[in-house]
């Protein structure tokens, strides 16, 4: 009987340390969670929501993503507005990447809110923010969304590809806004 019930905690312990293990490296290299701090990203992403960050996902135009900030110690989530070897700016709200406009549908519910003839975003080029008329390799240019109150590259400049933690894939938290995200 004690050897029965010696053998059934030493299963019981194998199992749970196979299954830490796995979650441990699975944290490590596959996928994160992490939480929204702040207002930057609103309506879309709201203060508080909690996220799951994939690390392995190619981080294209347009993603939300989550890095270490270059001007605190804390991580930030923003959208990559450039990628390497791209030139930016912004004119009358519109986003020109390499002379072509791009539609921004992710800001129309803040947009929609505003004053008419006001703008969301300020007029800007790359080189008057960063001195820069690209983006440098190995960096990318990010901006938030909820762009009057964004503290992102047009402030603190690129960002090191290498910062980045990961692509923002899915809200799990509150529970009532849970939702992949694309």
């Amino acid at each position: 009987m004690k050897n029965k019930m010696v053998s059934e905690l030493i299963s019981w312990v194998k199992a749970l340390a196979i299954a830490l293990i796995i979650v441990l490296v699975c944290r490590q290299f596959l996928i994160t969670p992490s939480i929204v701090k702040g207002e930057s990203m609103m309506p879309n992403l709201q203060d508080g929501d909690r996220i799951i960050l994939s690390k392995i996902s190619k981080i294209d135009r347009f993603d939300e993503i989550a890095f270490h900030a270059p001007d605190s110690k804390d991580n930030y989530v923003k959208r990559v507005i450039g990628l390497p070897g791209d030139q930016i700016q912004m004119n009358n709200d519109k986003l020109i990447i390499n002379g072509k406009v791009y539609d921004e549908p992710y800001l129309n519910a803040s947009k929609s809110q505003l004053p008419e003839n006001q703008s969301f975003t300020y007029d800007f080029n790359l080189e008057d923010l960063t001195g820069e008329t690209e983006v440098p390799e190995g960096k990318l240019f990010v901006l938030g969304d909820n762009r009057k109150l964004s503290k992102d590259s047009r402030i603190f400049g690129f960002i090191s590809e290498e910062s980045v933690i990961g692509d923002v894939k899915m809200r799990i938290w509150p529970l009532d806004s849970i939702e992949i995200i694309n």
